[in-house]
Parts: C-alpha cells; structure tokens; sequence
C-alpha cells in the first residue's frame, strides 16, 4: 500500500542534518511494513532487528553500547556489511529495550553517518517510565497513523479521484455528481472498514465489508494484550475500562469525556493516568476544550474539559456494534450515533495533518466540533452526517468571533458562499 510517510522517510534520508529517526504510532498502522519497504527501495541493504523476538541481540545491548560494538555485533549476527549511507539499519519494537534507546545518542553524537530508524507500538508508554533515558535533541521523530480516507482510496486503485477531489477542494468548484455519490458510497465504506492496513488488505482483496470485523477483532484484542503487558494489574484494569467506555461517551450528546461513564464515582484522580496512557499509546485522539476563538489556540485551552475518539474510526464502529447497513443506506436516519462515528472520521483525518486538536465551547449555549489555528488565523470547522447544514453554535461562533471563513463537512458537494467552505466528508483529508 502506498503510505505517504514513505515522502517524510525519503526527506529524512536525503537531509544533511539528519539524526536516528524514531516513529512512533499504535500498534498495526504499519510502522514495520513500511520502513522495511523504504529500506528495500532506497538502500543497498536493511539489517532488521526485531529487539522483542531477538533477545540474543537485545541482550547484547545490556554490555555496551557504543556504535563501534554495536556495528560489529550486527555484521557478525547477521552476516552483512554495514557501510555508511548505503545499509539501513532498523530497529523494530524499540521499546522492549531502553539500552536500544539510548543508544541513538551515541549514534547521533558519534556515528552520524549511519542511518538508523527505531520504532515501537508502545514507545510512547515505554518512554514516559522512569527507568527509561530518552535521547532528547539527539533523535527526529515522525508520527504514524492509520491510512487516511487519500490513502484508502489509493488501496483501491481510486487515485484519480483523489486527485479530482483535491483539486475540486483548492478551486471551490463541485465535483461531477456521478464522482461525488461515488466518493460518498467509498467514505461509507471507509467508516466502517478504517484505516488500519490489514483490514483493508483484507477488504480489497474480497471486496466483503464483514471480512473486516474478524480483522479488527484481532486488532482490538491485540491491544488490550498490551495493556495487560506494559501496565501493572491496577492500571490495566483502568486503562482498559476507560478505552472501553469510549463508545458510550460518544453516545451522549455532550461528548465531553466524562469519568462518571468509566465508573460511578469516576475521577480525573482515579483514571487521568489511564487516559494519558492511551494518547500515548496511540490508541485514542484527545481534542482539548478552548474557552476563545483567539490566537493562539494552546493558551486558550481548558484542560478539564476534552473529548475522547477512537484512534481508528473502523474499530469505534466496530466497537459500537454499528449495523453497516445503517451506515450505509442513503436514507436518512435518526440514529444520533452516526453523528458520532462522522465526529470521529473528521478527528482522525484531522490528527493527521494537525499535531493538536480543539473544539469551542461557550457557556453550554453553542460549541463547535473542531477549530484549528491556520497560521494568523482561526478557522471553525462544523460537522454534519447528512446535507442538513444548519447549525446554531455557528451563527453564535461567527458573530462573537467574525472569522475570515469557515468550514462546513456534510455530505454537500464542494462550493462556497456566504464565507463559508463547503467540504464534503470524503474530502477532509484536503484541510492541511
């Protein structure tokens, strides 16, 4: 599957300031496949080291940790040359060794010359330990995430649509409306298959979109297995009930996080820790309130106040127990949860062009969905499941506010009027 953190990978090859890379991203976005790929396109060789399963090499960590030794180790492991600028050096599953870890400071001070990419599904667990010494200024990082709704149409061989429609989103010029139903029925189906690349692989290769619950079953419980292993008992128990009640926050109509729904008598005290431990692990997308549509967007923020959304739409309607036939249909309906999953959608196409997500709320009276901070401005984003546009808590936005534009997702064609960006659901991955 073509993934465009495949560009971000070649920019850090070629820069002249480049230091170890490490990626970060929940477990089965594709972080291995995709950096074994790079390294089989665009180095003479790839030395793979997978520090969870190769424990006579990980051990070997624990006695010194220089890159002189450990160039050595590997050539003799593995039988290969290692030659600067030429072989890629990767190490998967980086955070079952913190010797592995730290020595990318050594690399970046002492052996620049080497290329080498770490990466693990927990890192962002493993490195907020204790015993854990981060190599801070000595690494690059990059984020991975589930294939957007660009790169699932992409897997299915639909790249000139995906093309038609970025160019129909920088002119404001509607999409043919055979195109649009066409890309309408795919973002239906994307919400229910997701992006997570073995559900996808699974679905294109039959075209059966019940082929994908058996795959995210798998991935789910996959990640509940970690919980139980890179956490103590207490903490498990927390992390996965809080993981659990996504779902059901969702449900609601005020989808602002509620520790209440975890547990009767819940509290940021009792289960803070377990949410901070699914953002890190990659699992969850928190979207923080902010009290003003004022620059800049960080300072204005309300911690207490957040939402919650599941990493991977696929798996929250997976999760929900969702019927894809009430997804599917082009009748309306008033199922309120739909509402959720499209929220979910935008947040997750969203996160991956946007390193902080936020929504507006004003004293129980309006809110909107997203806001993001486009250099010297704020922009508004409304959500809507259907082609039913109109929205009170923007009229209130627009008024205390008066934003150079705004933009609206529905399932309405491209167009703007009025000062507002109409962009249909299937295009959210435009708004960069």
């Amino acid at each position: 599957m073509k993934r465009k953190i495949t560009s971000k990978l070649l920019e850090w090859k070629n820069s002249g300031s480049r230091k170890p890379l490490l990626m970060y991203g929940a477990r089965q976005v594709g972080k291995t496949y995709v950096i074994n790929e790079f390294g089989r396109s665009h180095y003479e060789n790839i030395i793979y080291v997978n520090l969870e399963t190769d424990l006579t090499l990980a051990a070997d960590f624990n006695n010194d940790i220089t890159p002189h030794h450990i160039i050595n180790a590997l050539e003799i492991f593995y039988q290969q040359k290692i030659v600067p600028e030429k072989t890629l050096i990767f190490f998967d599953e980086v955070q079952s060794c913190e010797r592995a870890l730290t020595s990318l400071k050594y690399f970046c001070e002492n052996a620049p010359e080497y290329h080498i990419i770490a990466a693990g599904s927990l890192l962002g667990v493993a490195v907020n330990r204790e015993k854990y010494s981060f190599p801070v200024g000595k690494v690059d990082l990059l984020h991975m995430y589930p294939l957007d709704m660009e790169e699932f149409l992409w897997a299915l061989d639909r790249k000139p649509l995906s093309d038609e429609i970025r160019t129909c989103f920088a002119d404001n010029k509607p999409l043919p409306n055979i195109l649009h139903d066409t890309a309408i029925k795919l973002y239906k189906e994307y919400l229910i298959v997701g992006g997570m690349p073995a559900v996808i692989n699974e679905y294109c290769q039959h075209h059966r979109l019940l082929d994908a619950v058996n795959v995210q079953s798998l991935i789910v419980n996959t990640y509940i297995a970690d919980m139980a292993k890179y956490a103590t008992p207490s903490e498990t128990t927390k992390i996965m009930a809080s993981f659990q009640s996504i779902p059901a926050q969702l449900a609601k109509d005020n989808r602002k996080f509620q520790y209440k729904i975890v547990q009767r008598g819940g509290s940021a005290s009792i289960f803070g820790a377990s949410i901070d431990w699914l953002c890190a692990a990659g699992l969850v997308i928190k979207c923080n309130k902010v009290d003003h549509g004022k620059l800049p967007l960080a300072v204005q923020q309300d911690f207490s106040s957040f939402k919650l959304y599941m990493g991977d739409v696929g798996l929250l309607t997976f999760k929900s127990g969702m019927p894809a036939h009430n997804i599917l249909t082009t009748i309306e309906t008033n199922n309120t949860f739909i509402g959720a999953i499209t929220e979910n959608y935008v947040a997750s196409q969203l996160r991956v062009n946007w390193n902080d997500l936020y929504y507006w709320a004003s004293a129980h009276t309006a809110e909107i969905d997203f806001v993001i901070q486009d250099q010297n401005k704020i922009v508004p984003i409304e959500v809507k499941a259907s082609a039913h546009t109109k929205s009170r808590s923007l009229s209130v936005y627009k008024e205390k506010y008066k934003p150079d534009y705004v933009i609206r997702i529905s399932t309405k064609n491209f167009g703007f009027e009025n000062n507002i960006k109409s962009v249909p659901l299937y295009a959210v991955f435009c708004i960069e």
